[in-house]
């Protein structure tokens, strides 16, 4: 029995000044089933989704949704009509409470004033079925980023939908969590309910969803099951290139990294009950991975490192000499620079220009009595679009109009400019399509040619196994293991993260 046809967008076009970001797009959803939406940054995936969703009005086409034609002029609107959407960057209100979040605009009422206890039973009971048990009277800022990811996707259950979107929805989870929100995925497909799933991590394409859409700078260029491609043929249709050799790549490791050249060095590093007392040494032109689950403390090592936060205890040295790091700018001046793993919030500057986002860091040293040299910060910005590949009409674009994958190169650049001796990279991939991704494992591998050192923070293990000369695991607050070279597999990184193995691998930290 074929499938009933849910949403058909027809024909759909979109321009922006000086872009088209939609050319024609067609694009189905089958009732009951999980349709991924695929391309890379810049495709037109996000573009698409928000038409749909009331956020941006097209040019042209004609969008059918359950037999009815519709326009939704507002998220509210298409959320009438039975369309649910999860973003990336969660749309939720920090201060108020888990229940609150959950309901907010839709409370139940009783007599006239809304029913706390109606709201807070029925919260508890949507999140339960989730495989998750909070206070769901707690203000939402006090869960972590996976909770709060969760709580945005019970809103969207909660609505009774007809579709759902999910817009990288496992961004911030772990592999557990990934597992409980597939659970709920699988759930909602038995209830007959649609989920348009867009993820740049295709294993988990290839677990959940039934069928995919590739779109490419605009353009459709292909639809088809999941079970008729294989990954190399699915990352060669969004690149446009065959991407075998992509994928292929793994970090040929002629170094022998002693700790004789460090450009770093922390011993007994410890800050409250995020790390105890953990040693880590980087040296010259090495690329270190720093590998845990969430809430491991990676992200503290990081952020003290920066002098973005400061140690309990413990000793930092930087290039054999002892050092204290207590703001960013102490950072900054040794030669460190750092990408967070929130670009929205702790990278980006939406509101100004590429060019103004790309030499922020660097407009002391283009600067004389005051005044920024235009020549010098033209040169600059000039020179790393194309060496990034940065995919902008122009450096005066505003930065939060760009894609994911593109508003990193533009964070990437502007600590490359600076000429960094220890780049630190959190979640440098996050949300970035397979063939951006190339690029950036391809750039680090660049910096370590020339002597620069990165310490890199992932949760795709695949990375860290391509492009690391050594890993520290990280579990608990303590590094349980260090592996070198040929040592560096999934296989090793996965046992030491559960067991906290220290039968393998070095410690030269």
């Amino acid at each position: 029995m074929q499938q009933e046809i849910l949403l058909e967008m027809k024909d759909i076009h979109k321009s922006f000044p000086g872009v088209k970001a939609l050319k024609g797009v067609s694009f189905k959803v089958k009732k009951g089933e999980v349709h991924a939406l695929m391309g890379e940054n810049g495709a037109g995936k996000s573009t698409l989704i928000k038409i749909l969703t009331g956020i941006y009005t097209k040019d042209s086409g004609e969008i059918i949704f359950d037999g009815r034609s519709i326009s939704p002029a507002t998220s509210l609107q298409a959320q009438h009509e039975g369309i649910s959407t999860i973003y990336q960057e969660l749309n939720l209100v920090p201060y108020l409470s888990v229940c609150e979040n959950i309901f907010l605009g839709r409370e139940p009422k009783k007599y006239g004033v809304i029913d706390w206890k109606a709201v807070e039973k029925e919260a508890y009971r949507i999140l339960k079925e989730m495989g998750l048990e909070v206070d769901v009277k707690q203000p939402l800022n006090q869960q972590s980023t996976a909770i709060q990811q969760m709580v945005s996707i019970a809103r969207a259950i909660s609505i009774n939908a007809k579709l759902v979107v999910m817009d990288e929805p496992t961004s911030s989870l772990d592999e557990k969590e990934v597992q409980v929100l597939f659970k709920v995925i699988r759930k909602l497909k038995e209830q007959n309910i649609s989920v348009v799933f867009i993820s740049h991590r295709l294993d988990e394409i290839f677990e959940i969803c039934d069928n995919l859409t590739i779109l490419k700078d605009g353009v459709l260029v292909g639809e088809c099951s999941v079970k008729e491609l294989t990954k190399i043929d699915l990352v060669s249709k969004m690149i446009g290139k065959d991407a075998s050799t992509i994928v292929k790549y793994k970090k040929d490791h002629t170094a022998n990294f002693v700790c004789k050249d460090a450009v770093c060095s922390v011993t007994n590093i410890k800050r409250g009950v995020r790390l105890n007392g953990i040693d880590l040494c980087i040296n010259r032109g090495e690329v270190v991975g720093l590998a845990g689950l969430l809430g491991s403390g990676r992200t503290e090592l990081a952020k003290i490192l920066f002098g973005d936060d400061m140690a309990d205890e413990g000793e930092i040295e930087i290039e054999g000499k002892k050092t204290k790091l207590r703001l960013p700018k102490d950072a900054i001046g040794m030669g460190f620079a750092f990408c967070s793993e929130d670009r929205k919030i702790e990278g980006i500057i939406p509101h100004m220009s590429v060019r103004e986002n790309m030499t922020l860091a660097i407009l002391p040293k283009i600067s004389k009595f005051g005044v920024v040299s235009r020549k010098k910060q033209n040169e600059i910005v000039d020179k790393y679009i194309k060496r990034l590949g940065i995919k902008t009409p122009h450096a005066e674009q505003l930065i939060r109009n760009l894609s994911g994958g593109n508003q990193q190169k533009v964070l990437l650049a502007r600590w490359l400019c600076m000429h960094p001796k220890l780049v630190i990279l959190d979640e440098p991939t996050r949300g970035i399509d397979v063939g951006a991704k190339a690029e950036i494992e391809k750039l680090i591998q660049e910096l370590a040619a020339t002597g620069i050192s990165v310490l890199m923070i992932s949760s795709e293990l695949e990375e860290l196994v391509r492009g690391c000369d050594r890993v520290a695991v990280i579990r608990d607050g303590k590094k349980v293991t260090e592996l070198l070279g040929e040592e560096i597999t999934q296989d090793n990184i996965m046992e030491a993260i559960a067991r906290g193995n220290q039968s393998f691998g070095t410690s030269n930290g």
